[in-house]
């Protein structure tokens, strides 16, 4: 790697105690290739950075240009890259690998491939193409923002700690270093993209050096900053408006993932119903979960949607869903985790023999208090209150109410991550059934208000262990809104604001650039109002609809009208691929994905999974119901 020539700038950045130092110079590198042959210029206009970089060498060249920040004595480093970097952003003993920052200490081994303390991406694994530090506790931060592309093609996005001192980097274009993270413990080798240089060249590159102040929850301001500025260059293109949108997807349901035989809401189903001789149902998932990726939740949102249209068909086969999900709980006294066609209930998707998942059992719940308030079945109300008491019951003194539960003798395998929060929704808004609901709901708010508080939401899903991921966000944001319109205290409403500025920092803010004969090139998808899943699984998802109720009412509680922008930006980025008819992008009506392939993760870059899934249809329908009883019907 060779070094071009440093340039220097003079903007001020917050230091700890309110003092105001001297922003650090920026360093602009020219990588594989002489620095001798480019001339470098570098202009400040306000925030930005105007890099101007000259090829002076006499035959082409393929080379690359970093451009770096360094923040000096960063004793314990928290990063930031939104939907993909938060902190070390791995824990150390978590059973799925993925990127995790660890400092180099006396030169002893990194624990894995994917330990560094040095990570680089391509922007496109960013939900914004901005990197950010804290360089220790109570000190103010810095960020360093880039367009998704330039001239030179895709960026990259940056971090390392060196000696001591904090590095913000882009790369122009992009490189991946030390590895290349696909979505599995395999490590691949670096990404290394280069543009070829002429003689001649002279290409003008933009960075911006942003400040924050010692409080990481900073990051929302900038984030607000940055999407207000990109969301004119990716406009919203939905393809019908709300009510199609809940017609089809209300259809996708009934007609694809319901099976009357058992009564059940397949998970997923394959687009391609001949791909074996026989129907595609070998393809299809047999099994359903209680809640999360099938189950009650979506149930729930059919019986929402039939009430409104008088769909009878669909309101039977929402309670028939409903009615096979409460007739049979575990021997503990919460539900099962998951359904199989071939074995029965059986417990949720993690590594310890018998547990049962409580973001999966809570969320359950949560929506099975909502059908009954539609419906008051007394074995759905029976079925919930067992669920609530039992939960009650394990409640810790400090109000902790675990995350993984033994399925037989109800013991907490789990006390770690926010999981538990799932259940403090259904908690309050069962209040009215029982006076001890509602003390239990706050104990739990108040015991997980630190991980808030902390920017620490994790381990919400069944399939990551106990990672961080968008899912945290939205538990947290349904918990606390639903604590505040139980209660009116007006610290659950600041709670629900910050868990929902963490949600929305996996929301991508741009829209991404697909190659044109991709599909999602094809159909000219527009990623703004995605939501990258987690770091775990960089892929965009739709789950962020779950909480649509919450963000329209965050608005109204708030009186700030962002949080309304962005859920309807998210209801309008989703009413893209919902098939409108047999045959629509090779799937059949009412059919959606769960993935869309923004970067090289899982699959190639511009794919989409061609299964339909039940949580992804059904996410989309509740979406639209909340919308619509809100009184939005478009665009």
């Amino acid at each position: 790697m060779a070094a071009g020539r440093a340039a220097g700038v003079n903007a001020g950045v917050n230091a700890g105690g309110g003092r105001v130092a001297p922003a650090p110079a920026i360093a602009v590198e020219i990588l594989d290739a002489d620095p001798a042959d480019f001339r470098i210029d570098v202009r400040s206009e306000g925030e930005a950075r105007r890099v101007t970089v000259r090829y002076t060498g006499a035959a082409p060249v393929d080379a690359a240009v970093r451009v770096s920040v360094t923040v000096r004595d960063a004793d314990d480093p928290w990063w930031l890259i939104p939907g993909l970097f938060y902190g070390t952003n791995r824990p150390a003993d978590n059973d799925r690998l993925y990127p995790r920052f660890e400092p180099c200490i006396d030169g002893r081994p990194a624990r894995d491939a994917f330990t560094s303390a040095e990570w680089h991406f391509r922007s496109d694994r960013a939900a914004t193409p901005a990197v950010l530090v804290w360089p220790g506790r109570d000190r103010s931060g810095l960020a360093l923002s880039v367009p998704p592309t330039t001239a030179l093609g895709l960026t990259g996005l940056g971090f390392a700690l060196r000696d001591g001192d904090a590095q913000l980097s882009a790369t122009f274009p992009a490189r991946e270093f030390p590895v290349t993270y696909y979505g599995d413990a395999e490590p691949r080798d670096p990404e290394v993209l280069r543009h070829t240089f002429v003689p001649g060249d002279e290409i003008e590159l933009a960075v911006r050096i942003h400040t924050l102040s010692a409080d990481r929850h900073d990051y929302a301001r900038l984030l607000r900053a940055l999407h207000s500025a990109s969301a004119a260059s990716a406009p919203l293109r939905p393809w019908v408006d709300i009510p199609t949108a809940a017609a089809l997807s209300a259809e996708g349901l009934h007609r694809w993932h319901y099976d009357p035989d058992p009564g059940v809401l397949l998970e997923t189903v394959g687009f391609d119903r001949e791909v074996t001789g026989r129907d595609g149902r070998p393809v299809d998932r047999q099994a359903m979960h209680i809640g999360w990726v099938s189950g009650i939740p979506w149930a729930y949102a059919m019986l929402r949607h039939a009430d409104r249209t008088g769909d009878a068909p669909l309101r039977e086969a929402a309670e028939r869903i409903i009615d096979f999900c409460t007739a049979e709980l575990s021997p503990s006294g919460t539900f099962w985790g998951v359904w199989y066609r071939d074995s029965g209930w059986s417990q949720s998707w993690t590594a310890h023999r018998r547990g049962l998942h409580g973001r999966t059992l809570g969320e359950a719940t949560h929506f099975l208090v909502r059908a009954v308030a539609l419906h008051d079945r007394p074995d759905w109300r029976a079925a919930a209150s067992s669920n609530l008491d039992t939960i009650v019951a394990r409640q810790r003194d400090d109000g902790n109410l675990g995350s993984i539960h033994h399925a037989e003798t109800g013991e907490v395998l789990v006390w770690d991550g926010s999981a538990g929060l799932a259940w403090v929704g259904a908690l309050a808004e069962a209040a009215a059934w029982d006076e001890r609901y509602l003390p239990a709901a706050v104990r739990a708010a108040d015991w997980y208000a630190r991980l808030v508080l902390d920017e620490d939401l994790h381990g919400a899903p069944e399939d990551v262990d106990l990672a961080g991921t968008s899912e945290d966000g939205y538990v947290a944001v349904m918990a606390y809104r639903a604590l505040h319109r139980a209660t009116g205290d007006g610290r659950w409403l600041d709670l629900a604001r910050r868990a929902a500025d963490f949600a929305l920092s996996f929301r991508y803010t741009y829209d991404v650039d697909f190659a044109p004969s991709s599909m999602l090139g094809v159909y000219d998808f527009g990623t703004r109002g995605a939501d990258q899943a987690s770091p775990s699984n960089q892929h965009l998802h739709s789950y962020g609809l779950v909480m649509t109720r919450e963000m329209l009412e965050l608005a109204d509680a708030t009186g700030d009208e962002h949080y309304r922008e962005r859920a309807l930006e998210s209801l309008a980025c989703f009413r893209q691929f919902v098939a409108r008819f047999d045959g629509d992008f090779n799937a059949y009506r009412g059919m959606v994905t769960e993935r869309y392939y923004q970067t090289e993760c899982f699959q190639p870059k511009g794919m989409l999974l061609t299964l339909s899934h039940a949580w992804s249809a059904g996410v989309l329908l509740l979406g639209c119901e909340d919308a619509i009883a809100a009184g939005i019907l478009g665009p």
